[in-house]
Order: structure tokens, then C-alpha cells, then sequence
């Protein structure tokens, strides 16, 4: 962080910004109580220094500067190691009005303290030991969690379950490695310390670990972010309406034009729980239209992308050999996706005579788009193909991407160093590749960092966090 100094008392508000019931301005540092004493005065004690109060208790009073009252306040304080930064900290609740806001904050920035930068207040409590790294970025996932399961899965991360296998991996290699360095100390007289089958053995374990790790990442993303479901088909098949349907709002320009949607139309929602996240494409088309033309593109590239793929087809313009061909084009776009396909434009008098024709396919559904008849089908359907629901949040899911990488780079140490014992090469090889992966598992924590890196994970928070 630029200029960054962990003895400051910094501030911010800790609560949204705006207009609000309830506001909460937040301080730490070793002048934090200083600070709010000097304009805070009890309504039910005289003595007013808080530093003599004990930690996690709350006291009500006032707000004064120069006679004038700025509010009625609750001060709750924090004491030291007690806090969520490692240090002395005050939480002051006041009414959430803007004008009370910005006075509290310049009063007190007046008083001596300066402005948080992002992620300011985690980054004190993982210098001061607080959480590790893997934990702290646990925090920024916990506050963007926008479902059940995420609010789980960063929750557990948080606690330290992720870190704890990845310290204990890191401790069993760590007892090798030094044996491995005891060696080279000793190269002369051709000791062997560390016993290369326990070595070998304890490679293999921990590359397995790391494997199931490291693929537990596409579900992890996926429970980040949502699950990725492609709304496909050929121009004016009801694509834009389905999307609008499904999402409640009107997201998407709907036309009897062919070929309205140009760009990818993106948003989310949330269906009984799991978070999916819906993107409407341009229809599929052979074109001269260079604009088109670079949607369909795009289209077929959310396709690769997705892990649910609705193929949408207008049911009365279509035959079963016709929609066969369609998706023959389309697979090598699919991949793994799962494929859902769905008629639409159905009525009542024809529902029959459409599951006939289609009877190939008995997993289609039937809906009407614009009649929204059967999309709790369609809802269901999804949910029962990607039901992150069914996910044991206990076990360890990797959700961060640099974790991820950190991960493959080690895993591709230790293969290095199984390749070794194999070859029998010399102990001093084996350990630069073991210390390559120590630092990669170390980085995930935090026990092995730079400032560059606390940089690029903290300024992503917001600034009262």
C-alpha cells in the first residue's frame, strides 16, 4: 500500500455509503480511544476514558465539538489483541444521516487520525496475526457472498479450515526438506538423512492432495460466481424473452426482428437458492452482417464457456432432423457443458403433436416464453443439473484463483521432485524444488509474501474493511 504505516490510527466508515438508519465509523490504532474521547461524553458516567473500560463493551453518549451536539452515539471498543485488527479500535453507531457522516469523520481525522485505504483494517489484522492471508481474502469473499452456499463456503475458508490443510502439508514437507539440507551440509561423507521411499511416499500424498485441491477449484468458481448458463438458438426464437422472464425484469430488448440481439446480455439470479448467472446471446446464424456476425462469435463462445447450455428453438419452425443437424454444428462448441434443450413458442392446442415430433429427446422441455407457461419446469431442470446445494461445505473448495495457481505451481514442483527420487539425481536439486513449492504453498497463507502481492489482494477490498 502507498505510504502505508501500520502505526497510523486510521478511520472510515465501515457501513455503505448513503442515507441510512444506522452508520458506523470505524478507528484503529494506538490513539484510537484518544481520538473519540475528545468529543465523546458519556450520558451515564462521568469518566470518560475509554481505554479504562473493559474490551467488547459498549457505551452511550454524546457527540460534542465546541458546544454543539452531533449526535447521539454508541461507542463499542476493542482492546488490543481483542480486536478484529490486533489493535486498539472503537466502532462509533450513529444516526445515518449524511451531514452526521462527514462530521464524525473530519472530527476525527481533525483529532489525529487519517483516512483508511482499501482493505486497510484486514491487512493490520493479518500483519498482527489476526488471520492469514488465505483467511483474510475469505473476508472479501464473505461480504460479496450472494447465496447460501458461498456465504458457507467463505465462511469455512474464513475460519481457517483451508488454511489448516495447507499449513499441515507445508509442515510435512518442511520436516523433509530440512533433511534434505542436512545433507548437503554433509555432502562429503555421502550420508543419507532423509530416507527417499518415506520422501517418495510423502510426495505422492501430498501431489494428491494438492490434485484434489486444484480441481475442487471449478466447482469453487462456480459457487463464487454462479453457475454460467448459455441462453442459445438461431435469431427470433425468444432468447432475450426468456431471459427477461427468468430474471423477472426487462433485461433484454425483445423484437420480432431476427437479429436484434447484437452483444452478450449478462445478469444473475438466484433460483431456489443456487446462484446462476444468465447470459443471453445473439442468434446463430450464417450472416453478412459484420456486427452480427461478431455476436454470433460471442455467442459461440459463451457456448465453450458455459456450464449449462439452453439451446431455445422456436417449436413450429423446426423439425427433429433439422434440430438434430443444429446441434451436430454445435458440438464441438458444447465441450462438457451439460445441454439442456427447450421448445418454445408452445400453445395448448399443439402439445401433443410437439412431443411426438420430438419424442427423440425426452428430457426436451415445453415452455412459452412469452406466456411463461412451464418456466418452473425449465428452473427445475436447471437445478437439478447444478445443484451446488448438494456440496459438503466442510470439505476444503478452493474459490480463489491465485490459490489455484499457487497450488499447480507447486504441484508441479513436487512432480519435478518425484521425477528426481526416480532418477536418484542429487539432494541439492531435489531441495530447490522443494523450496519452489514451499514458497508456492507458503504464498496461499501468507508466510511466504511481498508488498506487491498484499497490494494487489487488499485494494480490492472496500475501505472500511
Amino acid at each position: 500500500m502507498t505510504n502505508y504505516n501500520p502505526n497510523d490510527t486510521i478511520v472510515a466508515l465501515a457501513t455503505a455509503h448513503g442515507s441510512s438508519a444506522i452508520a458506523v465509523v470505524r478507528l484503529s490504532g494506538s490513539n484510537a480511544f484518544k481520538i473519540v474521547e475528545t468529543y465523546f461524553y458519556s450520558k451515564f458516567q462521568k469518566k470518560k476514558t475509554l481505554k479504562d473500560k473493559p474490551t467488547h463493551t459498549a457505551h452511550f453518549g454524546l457527540i460534542i465539538h465546541q458546544e454543539v451536539i452531533i449526535d447521539e452515539v454508541l461507542i463499542t471498543i476493542f482492546k488490543g489483541t481483542k480486536s478484529y485488527t490486533g489493535q486498539d479500535s472503537v466502532e462509533v453507531s450513529c444516526h445515518g444521516s449524511l451531514f452526521i457522516q462527514q462530521q464524525l469523520l473530519k472530527l476525527f481525522l481533525n483529532a489525529g487520525a487519517r483516512m483508511a485505504q482499501p482493505g486497510e483494517f484486514t491487512m493490520r489484522a493479518f500483519l498482527n496475526g489476526k488471520l492469514d492471508l488465505s483467511q483474510a481474502e475469505a473476508v472479501a469473499d464473505l461480504i460479496a457472498s450472494n447465496s447460501a452456499i458461498s456465504h458457507q463456503v467463505a465462511m469455512q475458508q474464513m475460519r481457517g479450515g483451508f488454511s489448516s490443510k495447507i499449513k499441515l502439508l507445508r509442515e510435512n514437507l518442511i520436516d523433509f526438506a530440512a533433511l534434505i539440507e542436512l545433507e548437503l551440509d554433509f555432502s562429503e561423507e555421502d550420508v543419507e538423512f532423509a530416507n527417499r521411499k518415506d520422501l517418495k511416499d510423502l510426495i505422492s500424498k501430498i501431489i494428491s492432495v494438492i490434485q484434489k485441491l486444484v480441481n475442487s477449484f471449478d466447482v469453487g468458481n462456480v459457487i463464487k460466481n454462479g453457475i454460467p448458463v448459455g441462453i442459445v438458438g438461431k435469431p427470433n426464437a425468444g432468447k432475450s424473452t426468456l431471459l427477461n422472464v427468468l430474471l423477472e425484469e426487462d433485461r433484454a430488448i425483445v423484437s420480432e426482428i431476427p437479429g436484434t440481439t447484437r452483444d452478450t446480455i449478462e445478469d444473475e439470479m438466484t433460483i431456489d437458492g443456487v446462484l446462476f448467472r444468465f447470459i443471453d446471446t445473439a442468434g446463430i446464424r450464417t450472416t453478412s452482417d459484420i456486427v452480427e456476425q461478431i455476436g454470433v462469435n460471442k455467442a459461440l463462445e459463451v457456448i465453450r464457456k458455459s456450464a449449462i447450455v439452453v439451446y431455445l428453438f422456436d417449436s413450429h419452425a423446426i423439425s427433429c432432423g433439422d434440430l438434430k443437424n443444429e446441434i451436430e454444428l454445435l458440438k464441438d462448441h458444447i465441450g462438457n457443458s451439460q445441454l439442456v434443450l427447450v421448445a418454445n413458442k408452445i400453445d395448448a392446442e399443439n402439445d401433443t403433436d410437439l412431443k411426438a415430433e420430438f419424442s427423440e429427446y425426452p428430457e426436451m422441455i415445453f415452455i412459452s416464453a412469452k406466456h411463461q407457461k412451464n418456466i418452473e419446469d425449465l428452473k427445475k431442470k436447471l437445478i437439478e443439473l447444478f445443484d451446488t446445494r448438494t456440496i459438503d461445505a466442510s470439505d476444503t473448495i478452493v474459490t480463489n484463483a491465485r490459490h489455484a495457481n499457487s497450488l499447480r505451481n507447486a504441484e508441479k514442483a513436487l512432480i519435478k521432485v518425484n521425477e528426481g527420487l526416480k532418477s536418484n539425481i542429487a539432494g541439492d536439486l531435489l531441495a530447490l524444488d522443494i523450496r519452489y513449492a514451499l514458497e508456492e504453498l507458503g504464498g496461499i497463507t501468507g508466510e511466504v509474501t511481498n508488498e506487491d502481492l498484499l497490494d494487489s489482494i487488499f485494494t480490492r477490498f472496500c475501505i472500511g474493511k
